[in-house]
């Protein structure tokens, strides 16, 4: 995922705003959840609309202190969950009336200028890059995986086109030193054929680590899933990507289960297969230039949505398939699990 960046920590701007409240709606009312708390800019504005309640998640712990405020004030009207997103089917919500599921897949300035967190390629240190209930760290991904699974994860995670050399590169240097946050910005920069005067040689190899160490294809998966199983008919999951790979998720999901190839579980056999939700516009909704203007990272958000036509929980979907080879890199980490 690419930060959701802002000019000023002290003004956090959750980027299309007014997009998303347009689109869920609140001032009719009702229960939502920001699957993306972060820093709490959707949910504060959320709650400005007396008739609504929402449920937060964010599996960071730094949130948990930004959620204590906002209870103090809506103690009625607000719950926090300290858990990952893709465990929101977890949650008591039978007498919940869920009429929107939002998630913001970006980072927020906070996290990126975390030194601790190590998330960004100006980090000094020890690889970290974990955003909470974590099993392992950049740290082991690049000194215990081998050339080859490097490699893929670069390469399908980051669309990294040097991917192979890089991963060389890597096993080559870990063999005699301690592969630093430094150095690996280092052999990312030695590894590159080319240059791209506007983009940081290593961007696209730590977004990758982002993603595999935080198993963010798989979370994104399971997220759409269970939002799709909680929301109510006629509510609203909406999603805010950063990058292609996310977006291409996203995308797949929404259009398959707004065609004829969806079905709830609790149909009778042999029933036609019908359209679950309804996909409102098939272009994505991007920021305006105002706000690109006041917040330049923003330019790469996508947002998509689709509205709920049926009342089910359990469903079919090929997500899974559709994705497994993602899936399958992501499950290289099981030999880093924590015994």
């Amino acid at each position: 995922m690419i930060a959701t960046i802002i000019p000023d920590v002290r003004n956090h701007y959750p980027v299309l705003l007014s997009e998303i409240i347009s689109i869920i709606t609140p001032q009719y009312g009702g229960t939502f959840i920001d699957c993306t708390f972060g820093q709490g800019g959707y949910t504060k504005k959320f709650l400005e609309f007396e008739k609504t309640k929402v449920i937060a998640l964010d599996r960071d712990l730094e949130s948990i202190a930004k959620a204590k405020e906002i209870k103090e004030k809506f103690e009625d009207r607000f719950l926090f969950k300290n858990i990952k997103f893709s465990e929101l089917n977890n949650l008591k919500l039978k007498n919940e009336n869920i009429r929107g599921v939002i998630f913001d897949l970006g980072y927020s300035y906070t996290q990126i200028k975390d030194s601790k967190k190590g998330l960004s390629f100006a980090a000094v240190g020890e690889l970290n890059m974990k955003m909470g209930i974590n099993d392992f760290s950049a740290k082991e991904v690049i000194n215990l995986l081998d050339e080859k699974e490097l490699a893929q994860i670069f390469k399908y995670f980051g669309d990294e086109k040097d991917s192979n050399r890089i991963a060389h590169n890597i096993v080559e240097d870990r063999a005699t030193r301690k592969i630093t946050t430094e150095e690996l910005v280092r052999i990312i920069e030695s590894s590159k054929r080319k240059k791209n005067r506007k983009t940081h040689s290593a961007t696209k190899v730590f977004q990758a680590l982002r993603i595999f160490v935080n198993k963010e294809i798989s979370e994104l998966i399971y997220g759409l899933i269970n939002a799709a199983k909680v929301v109510k008919k006629d509510g609203i999951i909406a999603v805010v990507t950063f990058h292609s790979l996310e977006d291409k998720i996203v995308k797949y999901f929404f259009k398959s289960l707004s065609e004829n190839k969806s079905v709830s579980r609790y149909m009778p056999k042999g029933e036609e297969k019908i359209n679950l939700f309804k996909s409102i516009s098939k272009k994505p909704i991007v920021p305006t230039e105002k706000e690109i203007q006041q917040n330049p990272p923003s330019r790469s958000a996508k947002l998509r949505y689709v509205l709920k036509k049926e009342d089910f929980y359990d469903f079919e979907t090929d997500i899974l398939e559709k994705f497994d080879h993602l899936i399958k890199i992501e499950n290289f980490s099981k030999k880093l699990w924590r015994k």
